[in-house]
């Protein structure tokens, strides 16, 4: 009983870091992870200058159906087996405060750790979505945003209702590796190697395969 508890509250702690560190801040239901979550991590790592990526497991999208949603401890613990990169860490510590919308994680993390710098990672085709999220402009205005390229929405994203919105803070994205010292707000959309797979389509192909 001991060493599950034990288990379970890791699970929920913020990795360690300290002051001055470059942290990217990759979120979502990882529903499971997948090759494509950990190929963003690497790109960002790397085009970014990034010292850590934290992966933030959330306990449910508010936008999103919970019914084919796996227990949180599961997929942490699948994050865990598929991630190789010593830079990237995984936590589900939005659970333990009772997060449900990004702004909140954000609000906490910028002011308990006011002195790493954050960049919010996300796809684009978050970016598409970004106007509906809980007080999105605030979110942009809160740390930098680096937007990865998603197969079926590189030509949509760069000109959503938030690109849009947000377009004189874009910076090139030859600059990407100074983006995490930039004040917000500040983005910059990133091309690069893609991934085909999505949660989405692994979680009906597994219903599939039991059918």
């Amino acid at each position: 009983m001991t060493t599950v508890f034990l288990k379970n509250a890791r699970r929920l702690q913020l990795p360690p870091s300290s002051p001055g560190m470059r942290i990217g801040l990759f979120g979502g239901s990882f529903n499971p992870p997948h090759e494509g979550h950990r190929l963003v991590s690497r790109q960002a790592i790397k085009r970014l200058g990034l010292d850590a990526i934290w992966w933030l497991v959330s306990p449910g999208n508010p936008l999103k159906d919970h019914r084919e949603l796996r227990p949180l401890g599961e997929r942490i613990d699948a994050a865990k087996e598929l991630v190789d990169h010593p830079s990237v860490r995984i936590t589900g510590f939005e659970a333990k405060h009772g997060f449900r919308y990004t702004y909140d994680t954000l609000k906490f993390l910028t002011e308990s750790l006011s002195d790493r710098k954050f960049v919010w990672i996300m796809g684009a085709d978050n970016l598409t979505s970004f106007h509906h999220w809980e007080r999105w402009r605030e979110i942009a205005n809160m740390m930098p945003l680096a937007v990865y390229v998603r197969p079926g929405d590189a030509r949509q994203a760069p000109f959503s209702l938030a690109a849009n919105a947000l377009s004189a803070y874009r910076i090139d994205e030859g600059d990407a590796h100074v983006l995490a010292d930039q004040p917000a707000p500040c983005w910059v959309y990133l091309h690069g190697i893609m991934s085909n797979l999505s949660s989405t389509e692994i979680r009906n192909s597994q219903i599939q395969h039991k059918a």
